[in-house]
């Protein structure tokens, strides 16, 4: 529900957007995705849906009708321009190649052409399987791992990517950003700035610019 609503964000203001790595479920749904958005300001607008996100809801897969409660961690990051800005050094890189897979065998090709690089020193790890060649994903993996140290060390103040020590979002109760409640009332909250609507259906529609124009008046005044 949040990838749709991210894309459908990124169609009303005329962005591009490409799909980089996606996972299913193991049974429904998307275990991760990852997607590039490419426009003007893109980063500056959506570094504010960076956090956990949690949806309460009657799961359409309970026979029973209960309701509810997930968690999903949203990472938004940069696109380095400068490669040089920060150094991947061989010896802290761990690569895997595996088969692609996706939904069907649509979404992606089905070669042994797929990477996946873990970062030592912090755990980190990304992916991408959505290029048919490996050398592609692999500078893709790259490109997502220089963006995701600039980004930590961005928001933690750190002076070197050294002293980055797998900085990692609690995906649990209480460390979430904001909250979209679908029952038994109809509410989406950020508990940042206290923004809220009552339209729900419209912020799954991607109608998310209150809440970023919020963050952005809160950050603006501190």
């Amino acid at each position: 529900m949040l990838y749709r609503m991210y894309n459908m964000w990124a169609e009303r203001h005329g962005y591009k957007v490409k799909v980089m790595d996606y996972l299913d479920g193991d049974e429904a749904g998307i275990k991760s995705a990852t997607i590039m958005i490419e426009g003007d300001n893109a980063y500056g607008f959506l570094k504010s849906e960076h956090g956990v996100h949690r949806l309460v809801r009657v799961s359409p897969f309970d026979a029973a009708g209960r309701r509810h409660t997930s968690f999903a961690a949203v990472e938004v990051m940069p696109e380095i321009s400068d490669p040089g800005e920060i150094e991947l050094r061989e010896e802290d890189i761990k690569m895997d190649v595996f088969r692609s897979s996706g939904a069907g065998g649509q979404k992606v090709n089905k070669t042994s052409s797929a990477v996946r690089l873990t970062h030592i020193p912090t755990g980190i790890v990304v992916s991408s399987q959505v290029e048919r060649s490996h050398f592609q994903n692999l500078e893709n993996c790259r490109n997502m791992l220089r963006a995701r140290l600039a980004e930590i060390k961005e928001r933690e103040h750190l002076e070197k990517i050294s002293d980055i020590k797998g900085v990692q979002m609690k995906i649990e109760w209480g460390s979430q950003i904001r909250s979209y409640v679908f029952m038994p009332y109809q509410l989406v909250k950020d508990l940042r700035t206290e923004y809220e609507t009552g339209n729900i259906q419209n912020v799954m529609d991607g109608d998310l610019d209150g809440f970023i124009n919020a963050f952005l008046s809160m950050k603006a005044g501190t």
